[in-house]
């Protein structure tokens, strides 16, 4: 078991996209920052998601978007001209008793650098390293990523991100097939904010998953529809709304 309350509620990118202020806060906390993550564990959380992409100099920093503000990409920048938080640096400074989902933005170089230069590559040994200390969840849009780390990293849950509007219907085989842990899908792929007569329902989705053996994670609900995922039978929520959402459910 993943999650050991359900629904765990997960702080996106740290406190939430973008640069959000928490109660009391003399100032915004930028996302994928370690302000931001630890203002969601002063918030309550016991889980807290981050992306992580590499650079030019095979470092692994913390960053979202493919480019840096300017419009530079992170691969084509060292990682201490990006300004962007390495990895190591935020694992080390962050509490031990708090979990971290890894949100892996591998990059368009992974399909032409040396393997040992690819993302996934570069990110075993410090997932490695820090599954000693503190639960992990690895997630990524990438299938080749995740099969990468299902054959190197035993021990360590992996799951499979489906983007917006992709059919729940269609994610749960998928990464029961691939021999992951988790299907982790947006709230557009769930017919609650976007109705689809074509979908199937909700909690017939979740409960195949669950029979399939997948723990099940929606990203992006709102505080107003938090309870409804979490009536559906969802293990755990990626949240912008932190304080909302903890206080809807």
């Amino acid at each position: 078991m993943i999650f050991e309350s359900t629904p765990t509620v997960i702080g996106h990118r740290g406190y939430g996209s973008g640069e959000p202020t928490p109660p009391g806060a003399a100032a915004p906390v930028a996302e994928n920052t370690l302000p931001s993550l630890l203002a969601a564990v002063d918030a309550g959380l016991s889980w807290v998601e981050i992306d992580v992409t590499r650079t030019a100099d095979d470092d692994l920093v913390l960053r979202h978007d493919p480019t840096v503000p300017g419009g530079d990409h992170v691969v084509d920048l060292p990682g201490a001209a990006s300004g962007l938080p390495r990895l190591t640096d935020v694992f080390d400074a962050l509490p031990a008793d708090v979990a971290v989902d890894v949100d892996v933005k591998t990059v368009l170089e992974d399909a032409v650098d040396d393997p040992s230069r690819r993302t996934g590559a570069l990110l075993l040994p410090v997932l490695k390293r820090e599954a000693k200390r503190r639960g992990l969840l690895v997630t990524s849009f990438d299938p080749s990523l995740l099969t990468f780390l299902r054959d190197e990293l035993p021990g360590v849950p992996l799951g499979l991100l489906t983007w917006l509007r992709f059919p729940f219907w269609h994610a749960v085989p998928a990464a029961t097939g691939l021999g992951l842990d988790v299907v982790a899908v947006h709230t557009g792929s769930c017919g609650l904010d976007h109705p689809d007569t074509r979908l199937r329902p909700l909690e017939h989705c979740v409960d195949v998953a669950h029979k399939a053996g997948l723990e099940t994670v929606v990203w992006c609900p709102t505080a107003e529809t938090a309870p409804d995922y979490a009536a559906a039978g969802f293990d755990a929520m990626v949240v912008n709304d932190v304080p909302g959402v903890l206080a809807a459910l």
